[in-house]
């Protein structure tokens, strides 16, 4: 339903642009789908959080750890639907964890952060940056900036983790960077029928 809505959108801006050429086709579709897929599940994301209680919660979590996933990359879903279940599991399962499964062990603490931050750096160094054939990263440039902007974010969000007096937000963001290192697995890639770009057009 989505996709058919940005392909009307996309189709009438085109009729009425005299001189397209491919770049101004690149942009428009991105835009387009970028407003009217994306935008309504980062409102819909934020609802669901007001509507279970941890509202500002979540919107911590999306504009911190976002930037985190972007940079890594992981695997994509096909369908508008399978996307929002795997965004809802992303940023707001490790937010209920958090309020859940609350743990006052210092020796505990520090050794999830520990076992958490040899984890990223290895997958990190192995998968990232974790593209898919829909949108593949070929450009060695481009692939080398994602690494850096990845554990430059890994960077910030340990150091949260590390000093932020509140102790949700420590484990909810200890969650959310494990599930995220879920997703650029070969393993997460092969059950969600993924493939990586760089494998498929190399």
């Amino acid at each position: 339903m989505i996709d058919k809505l940005c392909d009307y959108v996309i189709k009438k801006i085109k009729e009425k642009i005299e001189d397209m050429n491919e770049e101004k086709e690149v942009v428009i579709e991105f835009g387009v789908r970028l407003l009217i897929g994306e935008i309504p599940k980062i409102i819909l994301l934020i609802i669901i959080g007001f509507l279970l209680g941890i509202g500002w919660y979540t919107v911590i979590m999306f504009f911190l750890l976002a930037p985190y996933r972007g940079a890594t990359g992981g695997f994509h879903l096909k369908t508008h639907t399978g996307c929002m279940i795997t965004t809802t599991i992303l940023y707001l399962v490790p937010i209920l964890l958090a309020k859940t499964i609350i743990i006052t062990n210092n020796i505990i603490f520090y050794s999830m952060i520990s076992v958490l931050a040899v984890m990223s750096i290895i997958f990190i160094a192995k998968y990232v940056p974790a593209d898919t054939e829909n949108i593949p990263i070929l450009s060695k440039k481009d692939r080398k900036a994602k690494k850096i902007r990845a554990y430059i974010w890994l960077a910030i969000l340990l150091t949260i983790i590390l000093f932020i007096p509140d102790h949700i937000i420590s484990y909810m963001f200890i969650y959310g960077i494990f599930l995220q290192n879920l997703t650029l697995t070969p393993i997460a890639y092969k059950l969600t029928n993924n493939k990586y770009g760089y494998e498929v057009y190399s």
